[in-house]
């Protein structure tokens, strides 16, 4: 008998792949896709049960499958279909509080992989130049998906205690990029003209798409010898780019706005509908944020295969042609750059 993996937030586009990719893995005899809506793409002979985790009968779920390996990828910064910020929170905290009850009375599951992200490190004026797995935030979330994370991570621990039986590993994700991108961030990425924060040139990392969809496998599958798919990893590309350099690869020029005004902005995004400039995006758009990876590589073992700048490259290609000119927007990024250093002296 092969392994059972049932898989959390197949709807989206990133469960979906990794359903597809995890079904053809040689040792694993089923795969049970679900999620609170039917998904819009094929699970390549994936069995998908249409179920809330937020309500009890993922309890049953795994019961009537035998699930050894359970992959949670429902925790996301964005809605799926009409639902709005609360119905997120309660479906990554709520519906991450009922799988784990699910998980410890089962007595069939071995393995627990969560997707997490690197927001739970905050972003700060002091924070160091690297976090580690085990760096403390300078300045905990104080809302938003970065919050959500906080609490789920939480929880996954409390969980891990009860059943130190249970193989977990939590997987922070770098903010995730590529074609299919549809995170907070690749949202104000694809704005015509993209708000900065006047005086700011943040550092930031990202994770290509086809990498998520690598690790989440090694992950969940069984350790090699030598290695321990256990504990809790960064994951991100090689590398970091400035806010600045984004803009210029985009071909999108940037929209310096004075940091007390940042506010009002991110409020005139959100009622236009165009993307989800919450206070954890502004600070991380202040501050930015880099990511120790040693881990990854040295105890799973993964090397992405995109570098941040490629994967962001790839992203960008994927949004079509430029607004301006890059060369253009270069200029323009680096007058203001002086403007900045001058004010400041």
């Amino acid at each position: 008998m092969g392994k059972v993996v049932l898989v959390t937030g197949a709807a989206r586009q990133l469960g979906g792949r990794f359903v597809r990719r995890v079904q053809r893995h040689s040792e694993v005899d089923r795969v049970i896709a679900v999620d609170a809506v039917p998904p819009a793409h094929e699970l390549d002979g994936a069995k998908f049960v249409r179920a809330d985790i937020r309500q009890p009968v993922i309890a049953r779920i795994l019961a009537e499958h035998g699930v050894d390996t359970v992959v949670h990828l429902d925790v996301t910064g964005t809605p799926l279909g009409s639902g709005g910020r609360a119905s997120v929170k309660e479906t990554n905290v709520i519906g991450t509080m009922q799988l784990l009850g699910a998980c410890q009375k089962s007595p069939t599951v071995k393995r627990l992989v969560v997707k997490s992200s690197t927001s739970v490190y905050g972003s700060a004026p002091r924070d160091p130049a690297i976090f580690t797995e085990t760096t403390p935030p300078k300045s905990l979330p104080s809302g938003g998906f970065a919050k959500d994370a906080v609490e789920v991570e939480g929880y996954v621990r409390g969980f891990a205690r009860r059943r130190p039986d249970v193989a977990v590993c939590v997987l922070r994700f770098a903010n995730i990029l590529g074609p299919a991108a549809d995170s907070p961030l690749a949202e104000y990425l694809s704005l015509p003209m993209l708000p900065t924060v006047f005086g700011y040139d943040p550092r930031l990392q990202f994770v290509h798409e086809d990498d998520v969809v690598d690790i989440l496998l090694i992950a969940s599958d069984e350790p090699r010898r030598g290695t321990l798919n256990s504990g809790t990893f960064n994951v991100a590309g090689e590398g970091v780019l400035l806010l600045s350099q984004c803009s210029r690869r985009l071909g999108r020029p940037t929209v310096p706005v004075p940091l007390p005004a940042v506010t009002w902005v991110g409020t005139a995004l959100r009622t236009v509908g165009m993307t989800d400039f919450a206070p954890e995006q502004i600070r991380l758009l202040t501050h930015g944020r880099v990511v120790s990876t040693d881990q990854m590589r040295e105890t799973l073992g993964f090397v992405p295969r995109f570098t941040t700048a490629e994967a962001f490259a790839d992203f960008a290609r994927a949004r079509g042609a430029a607004l301006l000119p890059p060369e253009a927007v270069a200029r323009t990024v680096d007058r203001l750059s002086t403007l900045v250093s001058k004010e400041r002296i």
